[in-house]
């Protein structure tokens, strides 16, 4: 089991690790500031306090909506702490909402899985135009799982225009052998109904993206979900696991334009 904890040990290999959270939490409060009226702080999407999402709306009326879903192996952070992350879209004229989920161990994993395909949803019905979904590590996991067959209304797929899973865990059954399965509650059939491994391939346009200096397992990761949906992959130079989403803050960059050009 040491093996494996240290495999997905991502902030023990990336310098100056503790001093991300705070930056990404300091530059989404800014925003929010920043964009005033222009930001839904808060909105319910379900019965607990952390079925919230944020929703930033652009200067003009919106070309389409951007999901984002946060990662934190199912057990950290919320929404706040990636408002910063919607800077790019807004500046292309797409609106953005970031929701939060319930938390490993008070949940299991495929019940966040549920509560993110209800947070698509409600999404989905305020808003009109294409949807695009980028998700990161256990984010990434949630956005292919929202791929599976039957997991949301045919409506609601109808409109998805490019899905981009960022440094996904795509195959969970290692996670079992892992200290975190104190947490998930995990047995080998839970991780196979939640592997997005395991799905047909979907429909939609979906990159797989992975930083070039993550950790082997999550380039083993993409790769796996890659190979598995036959779908394009990228795989950055000089990124690692904490700085490969901060593209997606870029108007410029070539995640967001997949992610959002025609």
């Amino acid at each position: 089991m040491a093996d494996l904890n240290d495999a997905y040990a991502n902030g023990a290999y990336i310098e100056g690790a503790s001093n991300y959270p705070p930056r990404w939490a300091a530059a989404s409060a800014t925003l929010c500031n920043d964009l005033g009226d222009r930001a839904e702080l808060g909105l319910s999407y379900g019965p607990s306090e952390r079925q919230a999402y944020d929703f930033f709306h652009p200067e003009t009326p919106s070309k389409g909506t951007l999901i984002f879903v946060h990662g934190g192996y199912w057990r950290m952070f919320d929404r706040t702490s990636w408002s910063y992350l919607a800077k790019g879209a807004l500046a292309r004229g797409w609106a953005v909402a970031i929701p939060s989920y319930d938390l490993c161990p008070q949940v299991r994993i495929a019940g966040i899985t549920q509560q993110i395909a209800q947070a698509v949803q409600v999404i989905a019905a305020r808003t009109s135009g294409p949807i695009s979904m980028a998700g990161h590590s256990a984010g990434g996991h949630l956005v292919a799982r929202m791929l599976a067959p039957g997991m949301l209304p045919k409506g609601v797929v109808d409109r998805l225009h490019h899905v981009i899973p960022i440094s996904p865990v795509s195959d969970l059954e290692p996670l079992c052998e892992t200290d975190m399965n104190d947490d998930f509650h995990m047995d080998v059939g839970m991780a196979a109904a939640e592997s997005p491994l395991l799905q047909p391939a979907p429909s939609a346009r979906v990159t797989v993206w992975v930083g070039g200096d993550e950790r082997p397992v999550f380039l083993d990761q993409a790769m796996w979900l890659a190979d598995a949906w036959q779908c394009d992959q990228v795989v950055t130079k000089d990124e690692h696991h904490f700085n490969v989403i901060d593209a997606l803050a870029d108007p410029d960059s070539e995640m967001l334009n997949r992610l959002i050009a025609d």
